[in-house]
């Protein structure tokens, strides 16, 4: 459970620093992970992305100072960032559905967004079926696409490369190369570098490369596999933030921050009915070197 203790500590950063600039770099390194991946699982575990996050905090203490101090709206805008009025009056009505002016009046209804708290609850009741699985390297080929540390951009766009992928000529080609374990359609994120963060849909083969697609190998891992029911996307990251939240913290094993995989099965009537797999890379809590989780 050392890795709730690490994001707390970075919560900590962000709340003594949110009238200042904060770097995600800085909090990435104190979750002991690199910039994309703390987004990645802080997003998954908290259900909103961090940019939000620090936005929704900001926008809560702004809404005390307005309310409790006789401060100009300008001087509390320039405080927590915004140099512009126009941005600050922008972000403050997304949060609060009033402009700062409002705020100042007695009875003025705000929206308090409190600090989040990472901690292990005990769930009842719905149980998590999965397997351990040892694989040798995995060689993968198929398209894709690129994706950037804002994972709010990145949850836009991969939904979109999936809809101009099964719509188009290639999909049938990924599927006719798979012909290795795990068998199916997979969707993978590669992160390499902050320049090279990749979304692969693809498949497990050892056939040739056709033209106009990419090779990546997957090295070898001890995987953890969750099966999952429901329209894929959304129960993929429900998968994600359960096994976050509630398979980790007890399991004695660490995120061993791989390529993540989903797995589809080729039958399309099983795809649209979203049944699939998600294969998340882990190792032993004994094996993490460093202090570090990359």
């Amino acid at each position: 459970m050392e890795w709730l203790n690490s994001l707390s500590n970075a919560i900590e950063y962000i709340e003594n620093n949110l009238d200042k600039e904060i770097s995600y770099e800085e909090a990435a390194h104190i979750a002991c992970c690199s910039t994309y991946y703390f987004q990645r699982i802080f997003s998954y575990v908290a259900g909103i992305s961090l940019s939000d996050y620090i936005r929704r905090r900001r926008m809560t203490q702004a809404a005390f100072e307005l309310q409790r101090t006789d401060k100009k709206v300008i001087d509390i805008a320039l405080k927590y960032g915004y140099t512009s009025p126009t941005a600050f009056n922008r972000a403050f009505q997304n949060i609060h559905g009033i402009t700062p002016v409002s705020a100042k009046s007695m009875g003025s209804i705000l929206n308090a967004y409190p600090a989040i708290k990472f901690s292990v609850k005990v769930m009842g009741g719905n149980a998590m079926s999965y397997y351990i699985a040892e694989k040798e390297a995995m060689r993968i080929i198929g398209i894709r696409t690129p994706l950037v540390e804002d994972m709010e951009e990145n949850q836009k766009s991969v939904p979109v490369f999936w809809n101009n992928t099964l719509r188009g000529q290639q999909f049938s080609a990924i599927c006719g190369l798979s012909n290795q374990e795990p068998q199916g359609i997979l969707g993978v994120t590669v992160y390499e570098s902050p320049k090279d963060i990749f979304y692969y849909i693809a498949a497990a083969t050892d056939k040739p490369i056709p033209t106009n697609m990419y090779e990546y190998k997957i090295p070898a891992a001890t995987w953890v596999v969750f099966e999952s029911n429901g329209y894929f996307k959304d129960s993929v990251q429900s998968i994600f933030r359960r096994f976050l939240t509630e398979w980790l913290p007890f399991s004695g094993y660490e995120y061993a921050m791989l390529p993540d995989i989903e797995v589809y099965p080729i039958n399309d009537n099983q795809l649209k009915q979203g049944r699939s797999e998600v294969w998340i890379a882990v190792k032993k809590e004994k094996e993490k070197e460093n202090g570090l989780l990359y």
